[in-house]
């Protein structure tokens, strides 16, 4: 069974408080939910994993390499559009990382438009809402 590392950065713990106009009324823990019913019927094990912190993120990142993790679906939130240490973590493992936005980032603040973390990912899936990190286990499937 392939092993999958879900990563959700900052704010995203507040799925379902945090702007539902925006974001929806589905919590993190809904999401986790349903992504382990669909990891299940890939034969995927799935890790998730969420922090507020850029450190931890990139300790999670280091982590799956050495832990044998075979893909990685990552929303990293607004870190997203700065971190240029979540981007070189994801330059420094021989993972493919697929990056994930609920909402579609190219139609809101201009400061979205740019991911910082996009050229050095497998690919990006924005826009789609939560069905999203479902597509990304699929593409992460067959990679």
């Amino acid at each position: 069974m392939e092993n999958i590392l879900v990563i959700n950065g900052p704010n995203l713990n507040r799925l379902g408080k945090r702007e539902p106009k925006q974001y929806g009324i589905e919590t993190l823990s809904d999401l986790e939910h349903s992504l382990k019913q669909s990891a299940e019927g890939l034969g995927i094990s799935l890790d998730l994993f969420q922090s507020n912190y850029e450190g931890a993120i990139i300790d999670k990142l280091h982590w799956a390499e050495d832990n044998g993790v075979k893909g990685i679906v990552i929303n990293a939130g607004a870190l997203t559009h700065y971190s240029y240490a979540i981007r070189d973590a994801i330059a420094a493992i021989k993972i493919p990382v697929i990056e994930v936005h609920i909402t579609n980032v190219h139609a809101r603040e201009e400061f979205r438009h740019v991911s910082v973390i996009a050229p050095v990912t497998a690919g990006q899936i924005v826009g789609l809402g939560l069905q999203g990190y479902e597509l990304a286990l699929h593409a992460l499937k067959k990679i």
